[in-house]
């Protein structure tokens, strides 16, 4: 669900330190260079990056730019292939009967922790190469006044992986909006120990 919505989930950041003024007019350039890159033609287990919001297939940004009056406006795309569990184990099986009947020597059909391991690896390889990677976007937004940056999203692993897309692309480290957050910025670095030892109430009784 993305921030045209009727209702959304999303986590809200700040940058840490000043916004150069010169990076505004790089973005368009560094979200091309940090670009989403495809993997339907490839065995890669996943693939990240910035992709056009106007049109999600687009990371050359041909369909619209991504400034959007006082925005600056994109999407986080990625793309993961996953091999079920049961589907790998069953495959595993295979490959290592398929191994021990290619030895001739009876006394000598074991199959070492090393090989093992080797195996698995290749039908891993193997099984991803038949998968389809499943694409998944979260809108990203950013004001330039306020600078406060929008992401569509709460999950913790795709927030960590925004956060990392985002400092690689802008050399700018983001801080959570957290309650926890605007209570250290509200009250100074003074009261964050304080903060840190609060617990919760039950207000429910």
């Amino acid at each position: 669900m993305g921030f045209l919505s009727a209702s959304l989930s999303f986590t809200r950041y700040l940058p840490v330190g000043d916004v150069p003024e010169s990076l505004w007019r790089e973005i368009p350039e560094r979200l091309r260079k940090n670009a989403f890159q495809d993997i339907d033609h490839t065995a890669d287990e996943r693939s990240f990056g910035w992709s056009c919001f106007d049109d999600w297939l687009d990371t050359e940004w041909k369909a619209a730019p991504p400034e959007k009056g006082n925005y600056l406006v994109w999407l986080l795309r990625l793309e993961t292939r996953r091999v079920p569990p049961a589907v790998f184990k069953k495959h595993v099986e295979i490959a290592i009967r398929e191994y021990k009947a290619s030895i001739k020597d009876d006394e000598k059909r074991f199959v070492s922790k090393a090989r093992k391991k080797e195996i698995k690896e290749q039908v891993a390889l193997r099984l991803r190469a038949r998968m389809l990677p499943i694409p998944a976007v979260f809108d990203v937004v950013w004001d330039m006044q306020s600078r406060t940056v929008y992401l569509g999203s709460t999950n913790t692993k795709v927030r960590q992986l925004f956060e990392d897309c985002f400092q690689q692309s802008f050399e700018l480290q983001l801080e959570p909006q957290t309650p926890f957050y605007l209570a250290g910025r509200m009250l100074g670095e003074e009261a964050v120990s304080r903060l840190e030892n609060l617990e919760p109430s039950d207000f429910a009784g």
